[in-house]
Order: structure tokens, then C-alpha cells, then sequence
């Protein structure tokens, strides 16, 4: 319940910084969840904005709290994504993907203005890399891509939900990463993404321009790049 309330306090101050007229990335994710629904209160008492969403999930609850979703080819700038972490250091980078849309939360990050992360205070670690890191895979001779991370030390592990493989929106394999500490992310980021097979990773290092982290108290502090 606690930490309920840090991820909706930190949710709910992101939606501060939407100005009307803007086009706007919504997140996925437990905290993520409480920015759409501040912004579906703030577009039903009048602000003007469009959004665009990272998941189908993210895109549901946005058409159910009446926010306007516009196509991708309708958008010249995202001007700001607010987005969840599973983890976060104090140089701003970040680990996402535990809910499965890492490529396309990536995509509106790399296309967004200004990227705004919603955490609670858990999430904030001094060193990357307790929290499993995911990697999007293409389902191709996914074997042969699982035995190369193996090789490279990445102790992978196919994600699977209600016993079955997990696909994302894309189609594609997540294999969750066992690092436990992540010495150098930038060097990892590219060996990963450098391995055939590979789509992307969940290592968000240079996206983040602010952090935005709720307390179990209701209280939230902020991190600038």
C-alpha cells in the first residue's frame, strides 16, 4: 500500500509538466499507470493534448480515460515521455522492459523532446544490474542468439507468462539477462546489440532528462540531468 502511494505521488507530479497543446509519450508500467490517469482527469477538465502510447496496455487505459491517441504518422515531435524504470541509477540511466515493451518505449524515448522517468524509491540503486535485464529477440533461431548471450555471460532465461512464451507487441522473445551488477552499461549496451538475433536491450542510458521518485510518506524528490 505504501508503495501505492510513492508510485502514485511520483506519477501524478510527472503530469505537472504537460502544457496544453503538447503531444505526449505515454509510458508502461505500475507507475506509468498513475500518470495516464492524471492526464485522463486533466483532458476531461479541458487540457488540450494528443498522446501516443508504448504498449497496447498503455493504449487501452488511455482510450478508456477519454486522452486522444493519434497515429504515429500523424505526429511531427513527441515534445514529452513519461515513462516508468525498473531501475534507475543517479547518472540517470535506467534498466526497463519488466513489462515487456522495451523496443517501443525506446522508439518514443529516442523521438521525445524530454523523457520524464516515475519511479518509487526502490527502484533508485547505486549500480545497474539486480534487476534482470531484458533483451528483445527475434524468434528466428532464437536457440542459437540464447547460446551467444550464454557465451557472454548473460545467464539468460526465455520469459514466459501463464507457462507459455511471452511475445511481445512486436512478435518478437524476451530473454531475461542475470547479471546481478553491470560494471560498464555503455560497453554491455553495445556488445548486446551487436549479437545477431538481437533487436534491442533494456538499457536506457542517455534518454532520461529527469527522475521524478515517490516515497512511502507521499513525498517525492527529482534528479536532472
Amino acid at each position: 500500500m505504501q508503495q501505492d502511494l510513492a508510485k502514485k505521488a511520483a506519477g501524478e507530479m510527472a503530469a505537472t509538466f504537460i502544457q496544453p497543446g503538447m503531444t505526449v509519450g505515454l509510458g508502461t508500467g505500475s507507475t506509468a499507470y498513475y500518470t495516464i490517469m492524471r492526464i485522463g482527469e486533466l483532458v476531461r477538465d479541458g487540457l488540450q493534448l494528443q498522446a501516443v502510447a508504448t504498449s497496447e496496455q498503455s493504449e487501452q487505459l488511455a482510450r478508456e480515460q477519454q486522452i486522444p491517441i493519434v497515429s504515429f504518422s500523424e505526429v511531427s515531435r513527441i515534445d514529452i515521455d513519461i515513462d516508468g524504470a525498473d531501475e534507475a541509477d543517479e547518472q540517470l540511466r535506467l534498466i526497463k522492459g519488466g513489462g515487456g515493451a522495451l523496443l517501443r518505449e525506446k522508439i518514443i524515448a529516442a523521438a521525445a523532446s524530454e523523457m520524464i522517468v516515475v519511479m518509487d524509491e526502490s527502484k533508485l540503486v547505486k549500480q545497474l544490474g539486480k534487476f534482470p535485464l531484458p533483451v528483445e529477440v527475434v524468434p528466428f533461431a532464437w536457440e542459437l542468439t540464447f547460446k551467444k548471450l550464454t557465451e557472454l555471460g548473460a545467464a539468460p532465461v526465455m520469459r514466459k507468462k501463464d507457462n507459455k512464451v511471452f511475445i511481445t507487441d512486436n512478435g518478437n522473445y524476451i530473454l531475461d539477462c542475470h547479471y546481478e551488477k553491470i560494471s560498464d552499461p555503455a560497453v554491455l549496451h553495445q556488445q548486446l546489440n551487436s549479437t545477431p538475433g538481437v533487436v534491442d536491450n533494456g538499457l536506457f542510458l542517455s534518454y532520461a532528462n529527469k527522475l521524478i521518485i515517490g516515497y512511502a510518506d507521499g513525498s517525492v524528490r527529482s534528479l536532472s540531468r
